[in-house]
Parts: structure tokens; sequence; C-alpha cells
């Protein structure tokens, strides 16, 4: 048994934690209530996908246009794109969203078969490159784009595959994690390259050549790049700057991203004002913002995407070790409106 003395020091040391332990919890809830404007109720809501916070795009510029103008921005992250757009969707007009960010050049049907935004045309358009531009209605302005690749770790392969045909060979057999075209703009920007490549008639016998190449099939983005970096299998469907970020952050060329021979596909992103939005000449703000260099310098190591105003230099990193295609393709805007739902059905039958 403890002795009286004992028991006492004991008292002292549980009571001592106890009051750390308040301390540290309400020193986080007053930390928190500060970050989120010490209770100020947002003057704009955007709705985006998690990596624009994730990356910190969103640290590096919210508060240059909190400053600007003097008002409080609260930024909501729901998975991939494909689950923003679709939270939007189901809240209707009970929906607090002032702007949707991340709907890109696969979803862009989507978003306007839904009737979910309303058209802006910003003047700082003019700064975007002709052929960036994807929806000449302006529901969607674009902000960043960038090339879809194969990313390959090169501890497991030293020759990887060049081209699609060559993604099919039985060397590859269970090697690819591939995103969901449904749920994942990452996912919906693969399968439109493939029908970039082979066309709307050709591009169902591809996936079926494909399909034992194909490791797991991930909701998202950032699920489908976990289970790469996990060790699941050696090879993932991402983007062509990720050997920069890997040598950016942790000076390691590891991971390696390839496009494939027959031409890359840019997935452009984009962002527009919501229709029910209660705030709607702030929110025409913050998109002329989001065109300016202020904004656009931020997106290659915040965002790793590549800017659309052409006046922003690219950092070092992306111009030594980005990878760019010899060759881009494309699909007419209005043929991906017409066809991508089809094309999807067409792929989940040959993956289910």
């Amino acid at each position: 048994m403890e002795d009286e003395a004992s028991a006492v020091r004991r008292g002292w040391v549980l009571a001592v934690l106890v009051i750390v332990i308040v301390a540290v919890v309400a020193g986080s809830a007053y930390y928190l209530f500060l970050r989120s404007g010490g209770g100020k109720k947002a003057d704009l809501v955007i709705y985006a996908y998690d990596s624009f916070v994730s990356y910190n795009l969103a640290g590096a510029t919210i508060h240059k246009f909190e400053e600007m103008y003097g008002v409080k921005v609260d930024v909501r992250t729901y998975g991939d794109a494909g689950s923003v757009i679709a939270q939007v969707i189901a809240e209707g007009e009970k929906t607090e969203a002032d702007i949707l960010l991340g709907v890109d050049n696969s979803y862009l049907a989507k978003v306007l078969n839904a009737d979910i935004l309303t058209p802006y045309k910003p003047q700082n358009i003019q700064l975007v490159p002709e052929h960036l531009i994807f929806d000449e209605s302006y529901h969607v302005i674009p902000f960043d784009y960038g090339y879809i690749a194969i990313v390959y770790d090169t501890e497991a392969i030293s020759d990887p595959p060049r081209s699609f045909q060559n993604l099919t060979e039985e060397r590859w057999r269970g090697k690819l994690i591939v995103e969901n075209p449904i749920s994942s703009s990452t996912g919906a920007a693969f399968l439109l390259w493939t029908v970039a490549v082979y066309g709307g008639d050709g591009f169902d016998d591809f996936w079926r050549d494909l399909k034992p190449t194909v490791h797991s099939v991930q909701a998202g983005w950032d699920t489908a790049y976990e289970a790469f970096l996990n060790g699941e299998a050696p090879m993932v469907v991402s983007y062509s700057l990720d050997t920069a970020y890997s040598v950016y952050y942790y000076n390691d060329t590891r991971y390696r991203a390839v496009i494939m021979e027959e031409g890359g596909y840019a997935q452009i992103e984009g962002m527009g004002i919501v229709k029910w939005s209660k705030h709607k000449d702030l929110a025409q703000k913050f998109i002329e913002f989001a065109l300016t260099e202020d904004f656009q310098r931020e997106i290659p190591l915040n965002n790793w995407m590549l800017p659309v105003n052409p006046n922003v230099e690219l950092p070092e990193e992306i111009q030594q070790y980005g990878v760019f295609p010899e060759r881009n393709l494309t699909i007419p805007a209005e043929d991906i409106a017409a066809n991508f739902d089809s094309w999807v059905e067409t792929w989940q039958e040959i993956m289910s």
C-alpha cells in the first residue's frame, strides 16, 4: 500500500494534469475561434475539392482577398470535384455556397444541365488564352490546368509503359490504380483522354484490354494516390507535375510521371457562381481576383497545376521536372456534353 505522502503527491500530479489538459483544450478552441473569424459569419462561402485546402492554394490566396475587401471567406471541402458538384446539386436552393470551385472540362455538361450556376463573364477573362476557355456561356471560368499522366514508382518499375497499347501488356497486370469518372474529375479526365485517343467508337475496346491492368478503382484522386504511396500498386493515374512536387517537398525523384506517346490531355479546372448565391457581387470580385497574378502565381507550388494567366513565370522546379506533351489532344466541348454520360455508362459496364 502507498503511504499518505505518496497519495498526496499522486493527487497533486493528477490535478496538474487535469489543469494542463483543460488549458490545452481551451487554447485550441480559442485558436479555432480566432481562425474562424472570431465567430463572424462568412461573407463568401466557397465549396471546393479537398486538395484546394490540403495543397494550400486556399491558404496562400484567400487571406489576400479577405484583406483586399475586408471580408471573411469560408472554404468548405467535399472530396473530389465530382463530390463537390453533387453536394451543391443535393442542397439546391438551400445551399450556402456562393462559388463552386473545381468544375473542369469533363463535368461542364453536368453542371450546365443541373442549372446550378449563373453566368458571369469577368473582365480578366481577356488574360486567359482562348484555347483554355472551355465554356463560352461563362458559367464556368477556368483558373488552372494540368496534364493527366501515369505516375510510377521507380523502385518497382525501371521501364514504364510509354503508350496506351503498352499499358495493356500482360506484364502490367494488376499494377495500375485508376479513379472513378463518376466521382473523380481525375478519373473523368483519364476516361476522356482514352476517348481522345481511340474515339467514341473505340475507347470501349481499349478499356476491355486495360481492365486486367487495373489493380483498383478509387473514388477520388486523394485515395488513389494514398493507395499508390502505400505500395498497393506501382502505377497510378495522376498528373504530370508529380515529380516536381516530390522534388520540391522531399528532394526525391522516386515517383516519375509519363505522358503516353499518343499525346497529352489537359484537365482544365474552373469555378462558377452558384445560382442561389446571396453574395453575387462579392463572388464576381473573387472570380476577377482568381485570374490575377496575385492568385495565379500561387497555383504551381500550392495546387501543382499550371496557371491560366500566361504572365505568371513557372517556378524552376516545374520547368525542370514537369512533364509536358509533345502534342495536345482535345475533344470538342459539344461532343463531351452530348456523349459524356453514355461514355461513363459504357465504362461502368466494362469495369463492373
